[in-house]
């Protein structure tokens, strides 16, 4: 017994030095990066200087924030939001860089139909065209509009609809986003972008991509698209997932499908099942985990994600990620459901134009009624 017990003593030992061995060669050796941040709150030579970005200061600009009046004076919450009218579009921020957005939140009106009516859009270094056009909601972690108080490693929600999203955004020279209410009403606006400036980036870093798809219902035999073709390097970073079945069967038998530089008719990466691949079992259960789950399955809708963020998948070339339409009908059968995704990846700028979004119309339809 004493022999066992000093032989586990040792291989722990062993295993111990080794994880610290791999820790210490994979951390950052500059003060400097988001890494630090977070693994060294200790440091103070960071290089980096703090910023944020709402209405109480537009531009972000030191010595700048809270000038506004109220009832009771200058510089008393005179400015927390604002409401946006149906079809305005609001800049939430036009930053020059180096620098990157480290953290949004912002919260509206807690309604399905506004929160797939508004939408945010960045671009990133000048591009043309945006790299980050999402429904609120959707962007912020839930579909179908629902809200689900939850955190993961990229969300947190609360009940009220606060919403927050902690994934970084370099950029280079410029980052400019809006909100636009593409929807009937006018909706309160509330939101803050905190951000840091003196960031190091390489030049081919990756920006924050984000889009938006939904087919419903799904075309038979096709499968579903979470990530159009992107055709240079990048990294998929996971999606929002959104299904409302039109049918009475279990609906999640289909596999993702990861097609990486080069692939055609079959792909690298192979799932097992719908809910395998968010991280669950036997079915969907409402379970939000860190880099996983699932947060709403009620009366048939079910919004689930997944987060590579441990267990990355990155391509040199190209990408195209899809998951199969198929359910469980007394055997393996083909269908067509309503499907959504708010897909988040990086890659360099420029890059291609992303997939047209549905309009409000076709991205309001059949949404969660409250």
């Amino acid at each position: 017994m004493t022999s066992t017990c000093s032989i586990l003593l040792v291989w722990l030992g062993v295993f111990t030095v080794i994880m610290l061995a791999a820790g210490c060669a994979s951390a950052p050796q500059s003060s400097r990066g988001p890494a630090d941040l977070i693994a060294q709150p200790y440091r103070l030579d960071t290089g980096l200087e703090s910023r944020s970005i709402s209405f109480e200061n537009p531009t972000g600009e030191p010595g700048q924030g809270g000038k506004a009046a109220s009832n009771l004076g200058p510089g008393r919450k005179g400015s927390p939001m604002r409401d946006v009218k149906p079809g305005e579009t609001v800049q939430l921020c036009d930053i020059q860089g180096p620098g990157t957005i480290r953290h949004i939140w912002i919260t509206t009106q807690p309604k399905p139909l506004p929160l797939r009516s508004m939408v945010i859009r960045a671009w990133w270094d000048g591009q043309e065209h945006p790299s980050l056009e999402c429904p609120i909601g959707d962007f912020v972690g839930f579909a179908h509009g629902k809200v689900m108080p939850y955190h993961s490693a990229v969300h947190s929600v609360g009940a009220s609809a606060g919403m927050n999203l902690w994934l970084p955004m370099p950029f280079a020279k410029r980052a400019r986003l809006t909100f636009t209410n593409e929807g009937t009403e006018p909706m309160p606006l509330f939101y803050q972008i905190d951000y840091t400036v003196g960031d190091q980036h390489p030049a081919d870093v990756g920006r924050l991509h984000v889009c938006f798809c939904r087919e419903n219902p799904t075309t038979l035999k096709k499968d579903f698209e979470l990530l159009p073709e992107r055709t240079q390097r990048g990294r998929f970073i996971g999606s929002v997932i959104g299904i409302r079945a039109l049918h009475e069967n279990w609906w999640g038998e289909g596999e993702i499908k990861v097609y990486m530089d080069g692939d055609k008719e079959f792909p690298t990466i192979c799932g097992t099942g719908s809910e395998d691949y968010v991280g669950l079992s036997w079915g969907v259960q409402q379970l939000p985990f860190l880099y996983n789950g699932c947060s709403l399955n009620q009366k048939k809708f079910v919004s689930m994600y997944r987060w590579h963020l441990p267990d990355p998948i990155a391509w040199r070339k190209s990408c195209r990620i899809t998951i199969q339409q198929i359910a469980w009908k007394d055997g393996l059968a083909e269908v067509q459901d309503d499907w959504s995704c708010a897909t988040f990846w990086y890659e360099p700028v420029p890059s291609a134009p992303l997939p047209k979004m549905p309009d409000a119309k076709a991205r309001t339809a059949d949404v969660w009624q409250e």
